[in-house]
């Protein structure tokens, strides 16, 4: 195909149709692990960039565009940054980066880890501090009962735990 009928700003134009991450409008509050974590992508991100750039195969273009993306963001996300050491938070209340362990209405037990956006596993129960349940939780104390607003409900969840100190290491 004659490159007359091909734009000469392809990698321009499609990363003009790659939208950006969105970066949240409050504080990138992270553990000091959720910081090694951070540096840990942008280092993977730039090693693949730099194999996807030498490899120059252009069914690769579209993910190097993805990569790039990724480095802006996770750039900034580190640049945005702010390191919370949970040992350094109050122990008798719950805080960022606290491990707290939940008790229901029937006695079952579930703890959390509220962690920063990025290093948010609900699977792991590492919730975002800027969820509802890390929101109704923050600020309470041991024994404090609080209500936790749900879609068709507010469940209540007593504080049973919290535990700052084994909480978000590197």
């Amino acid at each position: 195909m004659s490159r007359a009928f091909v734009k000469e700003n392809d990698e321009e134009s499609a990363a003009a149709e790659l939208p950006e991450r969105p970066l949240a409008d409050y504080p990138n509050y992270v553990t000091l692990r959720g910081l090694v974590q951070l540096r840990e992508r942008l280092a993977a991100l730039h090693a693949e960039r730099d194999r996807l750039v030498a490899a120059d195969d252009p069914q690769w273009r579209q993910r190097l565009l993805e990569v790039k993306r990724d480095i802006r963001y996770f750039s900034a996300q580190i640049d945005r940054a702010v390191a919370v050491d949970p040992v350094a938070q109050p122990h008798d209340e719950v805080r960022f980066g606290a491990l707290v362990t939940l008790v229901d209405d029937e006695g079952r037990q579930r703890r959390f880890e509220i962690v920063g956006d990025d290093e948010a596993e609900p699977a792991q129960s590492r919730i975002s501090w800027a969820t509802p349940l890390a929101r109704a939780l923050i600020g309470a104390r041991l024994g404090e009962r609080v209500k936790w607003p749900r879609p068709g409900e507010h469940a209540e969840l007593e504080v049973a735990a919290i535990d700052c100190a084994a909480a978000g290491a590197p």
